[in-house]
């Protein structure tokens, strides 16, 4: 069993992400859903998606009986296919940005400015996806952050070596520019980014996590299962969430 650091630099070296022309292969997050909550579901994630709290606008929505990445979605139940934030940790890699993943976590949001981290889980300490540990805790507040513009949602952040700054710079506006806004933060050199500490000669980058969603369909009490950086598929396999 590998540390979440280790599966993270695993799957960051197979992205293919092109973020200007959108091709390429991502890192992508599998629910289920139960069927009859399709719709409320779909909308939900619009609303977020709306609100500036995920990753990315790309979705995957299959139905019972349904494959897609090799899965088989079981009676009952929709697969609900999103792309996680690790997909940013293979795009800087690619461009040759040195970074190291620190942690995902619990950010504060007030007036929908984040302000600071306050839960976090290090990604070297443990086997399991920090933001699922914390959606299973249920102390995320997604719901408020997206109709009342304050509350919690989740994140994540990594460190990236100050000499690269303006490649990451550039690198994240491409990113923001296309299908994969959900970037939150770039900090300055040497300095604690959030209330996260920073380590010498880096900077850091927050990232809103691809599971907020289906935190938020957590909050709103439905069921789902939830399994985050399941694997890889191509992007141009996705649908776009504001087309439904």
């Amino acid at each position: 069993m590998k540390f979440v650091n280790n599966v993270i630099e695993d799957l960051a070296m197979q992205v293919s992400l092109n973020p200007d022309t959108e091709e390429g292969l991502v890192v992508y997050n599998l629910s289920l859903i139960r069927n009859e909550d399709l719709d409320t579901v779909t909308a939900l994630v619009k609303d977020a998606f709306k609100s500036g709290i995920t990753f990315s606008g790309y979705v995957k929505f299959v139905e019972s009986g349904e494959q897609f990445c090799g899965h088989k979605i079981r009676q009952g139940c929709t697969g609900y296919f999103s792309i996680c934030s690790t997909t940013l940790d293979g795009v800087l890699v690619r461009k040759g940005i040195p970074l190291t993943p620190i942690g995902g976590g619990v950010l504060e949001v007030e007036k929908r400015k984040p302000t600071r981290f306050i839960h976090m889980i290090l990604y070297k300490a443990t086997t399991i996806d920090p933001l699922q540990v914390l959606t299973a805790q249920g102390v995320t507040r997604i719901l408020d952050v997206m109709y009342t513009s304050n509350g919690n949602i989740l994140a994540n952040i990594r460190e990236c070596h100050m000499e690269a700054e303006p490649q990451i710079t550039q690198t994240l506006e491409e990113m923001s520019d296309s299908g994969f806004p959900g970037i939150i933060e770039l900090g300055a050199p040497n300095t604690p980014l959030l209330g996260v500490s920073i380590s010498t000669d880096f900077l850091g980058v927050v990232a809103a996590g691809g599971t907020n969603p289906m935190a938020a369909i957590k909050e709103k009490g439905m069921w789902l299962e939830t399994q985050a950086m399941k694997g890889l598929v191509d992007v141009k396999s996705m649908d776009w969430i504001e087309d439904f």
